[in-house]
């Protein structure tokens, strides 16, 4: 069974947003439970945001008809046709109004949180030291090797990929790559059946663990430059190269530091965010009891 989704205008947005968030899906196209559990969702970010709207900091924040103009065009480039695009709108309980509506008012939010999270505090080289020392395992840039690959399918519905047929062809190919090394890319255009061949069967730079097994086990115990024998996967057989091997590294503290330096920042503008929320909802309550 289907729900119908009520909400109009901003808060119609707010529901879409919890859907897509959520479920991945529109309103519309949600069960009783799920659209409840939307509905409750974007209702509770309705009041927060309407408390971000009115609080002191707010009334210095002006959004600019460009910035809902380009925030609407970005919703709109999503979709092929203005039918579709407004036939979405009708379904979400929206218009073209309601939608501008809804992105001044997020806008508008997004804003005063930015503004709100630029009073985060910039750590301390000390600080970033510390969580260089604690989290050193972040840093450490596993050993990558610049693969490439000629593959040939086996597959008995094809004269020429019957695993007898497979093998040998690649081992012609094999022959070939013996004395022409060089000639690898030339070789994986021509005969490999894998779409890496328009690329000369490169494969890019891969970790342990990303490749076929047979494939991995092979490639990380290869020689730059070199090209192995033909190796056996669950898909068919392959010629395997080892371009080039860079080495594990552990990022030095001046080398990590930039990703610390943001990664803190970040979550520092988080932290400065919800407690400045959380100051709101209290005020908020405060009131309430109040009155």
């Amino acid at each position: 069974m289907t729900a119908t989704n009520n909400a109009a205008g901003p808060e119609a947005y707010n529901v879409l947003r919890a859907a897509l968030a959520l479920f991945k899906k529109s309103p519309s196209e949600l069960a009783d439970a799920e659209l409840t559990q939307a509905q409750r969702q974007a209702a509770n970010e309705y009041i927060i945001e309407g408390r971000v709207l009115n609080a002191k900091e707010a009334s210095a924040v002006v959004i600019t008809d460009k910035e809902v103009q380009r925030a609407y065009q970005e919703i709109r480039g999503r979709y092929d046709d203005d039918d579709v695009f407004y036939g979405e709108l009708y379904r979400n309980q929206l218009d073209e109004d309601t939608l501008r509506a809804a992105l001044y008012r997020q806008c508008k939010v997004n804003t005063v949180l930015d503004l709100i999270g630029s009073r985060a505090p910039d750590p301390s080289e000390i600080e970033i030291g510390i969580y260089y020392h604690l989290h050193q395992e972040q840093f450490i840039k596993p050993e990558l090797r610049e693969a490439g690959h000629i593959f040939i399918s086996i597959n008995p519905e094809y004269p020429e990929n019957t695993r007898a047929m497979a093998m040998a062809r690649l081992e012609e190919i094999g022959v070939k790559l013996q004395k022409k090394p060089h000639k690898f890319a030339d070789l994986a255009l021509k005969h490999s059946e894998c779409p890496t061949a328009l690329q000369g069967g490169v494969l890019g730079l891969v970790p342990r663990g990303k490749l076929y097994p047979e494939l991995d086990a092979v490639l990380f115990n290869m020689k730059a430059g070199e090209i192995s024998g033909i190796v056996e996967s669950e898909i068919g057989f392959h010629l395997v190269l080892c371009k080039q091997i860079q080495k594990p590294e552990t990022l030095s503290l001046q080398k990590a530091t930039p990703k610390i330096r943001q990664l803190m920042k970040e979550r520092s503008r988080r932290t400065c965010q919800r407690a400045w929320l959380a100051s709101l909802s209290k005020e908020a309550e405060e009131s309430a009891d109040e009155s």
